[in-house]
């Protein structure tokens, strides 16, 4: 028995056969929930004045994911969100990040700027192409376009959310990679607050899910929802400043603990 329990304690990611099991269940949890969310959220986005109403919706199917994958959310936050649209600029270290953050800015209707690629996923594209905003960082015409869009979005009184990464890091997480340009530029022409925040340990709730062995567990998702950064604080900014200000503000606690 103990050289079971040691072979699967030596396999990556410290929790083996464990954790590809929690992977397996987690999935079968977010495919069941997807059929039941799935009908509705549909129906609100035939229409663009539906489109917030999305919002509770996806803010309840976060949370109904959290309760039966046994992952809730610990959430430090000391100052309150700014009224009106923001830009939220968070670490990535986990497609957990994704699920978890309309329980983290619930009330708050927000759009995600995100990979092109996820249109490729079966029903998540409707979700991800009729609602948030695809980016194809390849091609600096769409990148563009994209970002356009956004900026628009903002002034029709969405908020934002972008992972300044550019994607999750392949590897040494959960030390961050530098930020890509775009959500600072995005910042200073729009003139709306940057709200950064840090997932410390969600790399080590739920790896890549083509990683099977990689970590996987039930735990506490731990986030760190940081003072807003004002237009105030940054008009006198360049862009790669701004970048480097929010990355550190980011980065500072992950630093602490690793």
């Amino acid at each position: 028995m103990r050289r079971i329990i040691t072979y699967f304690y030596s396999m990556r990611g410290g929790l083996g056969i464990f954790s590809f099991a929690y992977k397996s269940y987690a999935g079968l949890i977010f495919g069941a929930t997807l059929l039941v969310f799935y009908p509705p959220i549909y129906i609100l986005l035939t229409r663009e004045t539906w489109k917030p109403k999305t919002m509770p919706l996806f803010s309840v199917w976060s949370r109904i994911i959290q309760v039966l994958i046994l992952m809730p959310i610990q959430k430090h936050q000391t100052h309150q969100l700014p009224d009106g649209p923001f830009i939220v600029c968070a670490n990535h270290s986990s497609y957990m990040d994704i699920v978890l953050m309309p329980s983290i800015l619930r009330k708050i209707n927000f759009l995600f700027v995100g990979k092109h690629e996820i249109l490729s996923y079966p029903f998540i594209n409707t979700f991800f192409k009729k609602l948030h905003i695809p980016v194809n960082r390849e091609d600096k015409m769409q990148a563009a376009r994209s970002y356009v869009k956004a900026g628009r979005s903002i002034k029709e009184g969405w908020s934002i959310v972008l992972f300044p990464e550019g994607g999750i890091p392949d590897g040494n997480r959960p030390k961050m990679i530098p930020f890509k340009p775009g959500a600072f530029k995005l910042a200073l022409s729009t003139k709306v607050p940057i709200v950064p925040i840090t997932f410390t340990n969600n790399y080590r709730l739920f790896s890549d899910p083509e990683d099977f062995f990689g970590p996987a567990r039930p735990g506490i998702a731990k986030v760190i929802i940081h003072k807003p950064i004002y237009p105030s604080d940054y008009e006198n900014l360049s862009a790669e400043e701004l970048n480097q200000k929010v990355y550190e503000i980011i980065d500072n606690p992950l630093r602490e603990l690793y």
